[in-house]
């Protein structure tokens, strides 16, 4: 997962693009098999301590989500933490430092 997040004026966009497969559970494989879902299904960012933003997701989310969300009180410095969690168990989270516009 690759997080960006730039303060200018008090405010921090947050740009998250992650690697994930993100399969409905509806496709076909090439034996006519059908591919089982595997999607993120929440993502969260925390800034001091604080959920800032939070999102439910699900299969109708392409592969590789790009996602870009601002919220307000952050500062130059500070850490903003951006984490998910998948249908299947699997997560990750990565914290960022965020930098000047």
């Amino acid at each position: 997962m690759k997080v960006k997040a730039v303060a200018q004026n008090n405010v921090v966009l947050v740009k998250v693009l992650i690697q994930h497969v993100m399969e409905t559970g509806r496709r076909k494989d090439e034996t006519g098999k059908i591919v089982p879902g595997h999607f993120i299904t929440e993502l969260s960012a925390k800034h001091k301590g604080e959920t800032v933003f939070q999102a439910e997701l699900g299969p109708g989310v392409s592969k590789d989500p790009y996602l870009a969300f601002q919220f307000t009180g952050g500062n130059v410095g500070e850490t903003v933490s951006v984490s998910w969690v998948d249908n299947k168990g699997g997560s990750e989270k990565v914290d960022s430092l965020i930098s000047a516009a």
